[in-house]
């Protein structure tokens, strides 16, 4: 469904952030890219929906597919109408209105095949994968947890009907108890609506234990990938991203700051 092909960013005429980065996004699956942060996972889903060019950055080299058509030359206004849709880190809400506010205005973005007169329908079907969500319509958004605020940009990117779905650090600055809920949401959305998503993480465990596919990101290159089954029994996976050694325990800061193994990925 979504192809990247080879792609290369630079910002300003001078930064490249990404350099020769492809991957597959294949129909009704969820998809992670992994890396640390400065990887260029960010640039990679900005890439995608268009929103490069608001910040002195274009594709310089390569060229990402939809459905068969080329949207890298296209403007985020009509990529949003093909059905990308991109979940924005830092959960920007309009902080002003309340819940139920904010959801109507990500029906706006709806593809224009998308019935006006459908938006009660929709309704429903955010709340019913966040049911908090109907409890808080009426609450002011800015008064609203960081949990609740995720559930609800997440809840406003479901209002477009969108194809393809891009979140970008769902975890960040959240509870564990509450990570673990919404990206067990974020599964039940996927294999509901039967929608593909693309999920950038920097918490790996988390992330391969709903993805199907993930994709391991480094300096702009993508340097390893395979089915979350895979990179879970990967032995560098283990240490370098879950923390783990190789007889499975958890690894001290100490340990961290002094190991100098080489990934294998590097040769």
């Amino acid at each position: 469904m979504l192809k990247l092909n080879n792609i290369e960013v630079i910002y300003s005429d001078v930064i490249q952030v990404l350099r020769g980065v492809s991957f597959d996004v294949p129909e009704g699956q969820i998809v992670a890219l992994l890396g640390a942060n400065g990887a260029g996972k960010t640039t990679t889903l900005k890439a995608i929906s268009g929103l490069l060019r608001t910040q002195e950055g274009e594709v310089t080299r390569g060229n990402i597919e939809f459905d068969g058509q080329r949207i890298d030359r296209l403007p985020p206004e009509d990529i949003v109408q093909l059905g990308i849709i991109q979940v924005l880190e830092g959960r920007r809400l309009f902080q002003h209105l309340t819940v139920e506010e904010n959801l109507v205005l990500g029906g706006i973005a709806r593809r224009q095949s998308a019935a006006r007169a459908s938006v009660s329908r929709d309704l429903e079907q955010v709340y019913h994968y966040f049911p908090l969500l109907k409890k808080l319509r009426k609450r002011i958004s800015g008064y609203l947890s960081g949990g609740e605020q995720q559930m609800l940009v997440t809840g406003r990117g479901l209002m477009a009907h969108p194809k393809v779905m891009l979140l970008d650090e769902p975890s960040l600055g959240l509870a564990p108890l509450l990570v673990a809920e919404i990206f067990e949401i974020i599964r039940q959305i996927s294999a509901g609506e039967g929608m593909s998503i693309l999920l950038v993480e920097q918490n790996a465990r988390i992330a391969l234990g709903v993805a199907n596919y993930a994709y391991v990101m480094e300096n702009g290159r993508i340097v390893l990938d395979g089915s979350s089954e895979q990179l879970l029994e990967n032995e560098d996976i283990k240490e370098f991203y879950l923390g783990l050694t190789q007889v499975g325990e958890r690894k001290s800061y100490r340990d961290v700051k002094h190991y100098r193994r080489r990934k294998r990925w590097l040769g």
